[in-house]
């Protein structure tokens, strides 16, 4: 008797992970795919001249409470393909969530006057804000891991809802978020109005409660808030938190090779999603990457930092810290000539930053 051996299935092409700040140079392109294909679908969506999709990615990434779910790609796992090369992006998933109730430490008559506008139960909402893949990648069950990660992960704050925007023409997505439990709420209509540029606009604008003056430790500092109360992020110390353009050993503002000043990048917890002090209330960055002569190196004219090191502590993972408590982040890769190793598409590779 013969026993036949089944061929093995080929591996997935597809993985996913939760995206980092580091990854905003490969996100912001798709992004931009993603936008060009909404203001397709929808007149009234128009794309500004010009805008900066880099910035503007990075801004998401850094917020408290927004999360990012990429794609990844490898020709390596594909049986169609023949040729190797390093993972690349190739779809993106962005979520949000927030709390329709008002804050807590919310001045009681503005706590009156949301009570007041708002006839239904507040929420607790998962809200998705785009989702995009390359149309040569739109497979089924790639889409599919995308979304249910993104799923789980804000089912993790214990909202009560998820609220999904989906276009009319995309039937597919249709199906199979109706598979994964989704009801249709409401149909979407436009109706688009142009308006010439010298036309005398009324004030559409709600008046704003005044927030307190706060003084500014230099003019170019910006102060770090709370997206969901605009709050101030204030130190263990109770003190707010700016963020000040770097400055090299001789006091002078380090700046881009276009002349715009450098900010640093805070980190944040990955677990807590908290940003991070260290043991003398100060807000922990991520130091600048230099090169062998001492130059900020930048990457699609983007400076770059070395990224925070994690480790796993009984199944958790956190930012890794050394004996004497300082936080670690990860050192580049370079030849031996001390030279910034660097990958196909030119961004620098830096060394494992996790550790088991």
């Amino acid at each position: 008797m013969t026993t036949k051996t089944l061929p093995k299935s080929p591996a997935m092409p597809y993985t996913h992970r939760l995206a980092t700040p580091e990854d905003a140079p490969a996100i912001a392109p798709l992004w931009a795919d993603f936008a060009q294909e909404r203001a397709t679908a929808d007149p009234s969506m128009i794309i500004k001249p010009n805008f900066d999709f880099n910035q503007y990615i990075t801004s998401q990434l850094n917020k408290p409470n927004s999360f990012c779910w990429v794609l990844e790609y490898s020709a390596e796992t594909d049986p169609n393909q023949t040729s190797e090369h390093l993972k690349s992006l190739v779809g993106v998933f962005f979520t949000y969530i927030y709390d329709e109730a008002p804050p807590p430490n919310l001045p009681q008559h503005l706590h009156q006057y949301q009570e007041q506008e708002n006839p239904f139960i507040p929420r607790r909402v998962g809200s998705v804000m785009g989702l995009y893949i390359q149309p040569e990648h739109r497979q089924a069950e790639a889409i599919k891991q995308l979304i249910e990660s993104a799923i789980k992960q804000v089912e993790s704050f214990q909202i009560t809802d998820i609220d999904l925007l989906v276009s009319a023409e995309q039937t597919g997505i249709h199906a199979l978020v109706q598979r994964l439990g989704f009801t249709k709420a409401a149909v979407q209509y436009t109706k688009h109005y142009d308006i010439p540029t010298d036309t005398e606009l009324p004030s559409l604008h709600p008046p704003h409660p005044a927030f307190p003056e706060i003084e500014l430790p230099e003019p170019s500092a910006i102060p770090l808030r709370d997206p969901n109360t605009n709050e101030l992020i204030r130190n263990p110390q109770g003190e707010p938190v700016f963020l000040c353009p770097l400055k090299d050993q001789q006091n002078q503002l380090l700046k881009t090779t276009e002349g715009i000043p450098i900010y640093p990048t805070p980190i944040r917890d990955p677990h807590q999603n908290d940003w991070v002090f260290d043991a003398n209330g100060k807000l922990v960055i991520c130091p600048v990457l230099r090169d062998k002569n001492g130059s900020v190196v930048e990457y699609q004219g983007i400076p770059q930092f070395h990224p925070p090191s994690y480790e796993y502590i009984q199944g958790v993972v956190r930012l890794k810290q050394d004996a004497s408590g300082n936080y670690v982040f990860s050192d580049v890769e370079r030849d031996q000539q001390g030279n910034i190793v660097r990958d196909p598409n030119g961004k620098p590779i830096f060394k494992q930053p996790w550790q088991k």
